[in-house]
């Protein structure tokens, strides 16, 4: 549908504009750079206690993962690596995550393909699903 003929409602001019986040700054949908680096640093940080006490073990690197990664988000507001990149996960509504998302989040992630599956703003169906978003908070 051409864009003269489109509803206001449905006009997207930057990623995170129809959920109500800024363009750029504080508050606004983190980029695809930062949550790929957050997503390393969490993987090297399972990897590196994997590899110190359980002899380099994959099912305990995902295990790991899961679960520093779930407790962070519930502590923190994000996982590690995300805050060391200046990210944090809210609900669309802007309050804490809470318990069960990121359960839901981190489970889908680990399956790979939901996060690959993205919505026009970007977002993975890992954060679609569970009503996350990823903001910038620096």
């Amino acid at each position: 549908m051409p864009a003269s003929t489109r509803g206001s409602n449905d006009t997207n001019d930057f990623p995170g504009q129809r959920l109500g986040l800024p363009e750029t700054g504080v508050g606004s949908l983190a980029p695809m750079g930062p949550r790929i680096l957050g997503l390393i640093i969490d993987w090297g940080i399972a990897s590196l206690i994997s590899w110190t006490w359980f002899a380099y073990d994959p099912i305990a690197i995902m295990a790991l993962f899961l679960g520093l990664s779930y407790l962070s988000i519930i502590l923190l507001g994000g996982t590690i690596g995300h805050l060391v990149v200046g990210m944090r996960l809210n609900t669309v509504a802007g309050e804490a995550p809470g318990y069960w998302r990121p359960a839901l989040r981190q489970v889908l992630l680990t399956l790979v393909v939901p996060a690959l599956v993205v919505d026009e703003d970007g977002r993975g169906a890992h954060d679609v699903l569970p009503g996350l978003v990823l903001r910038r908070f620096r």
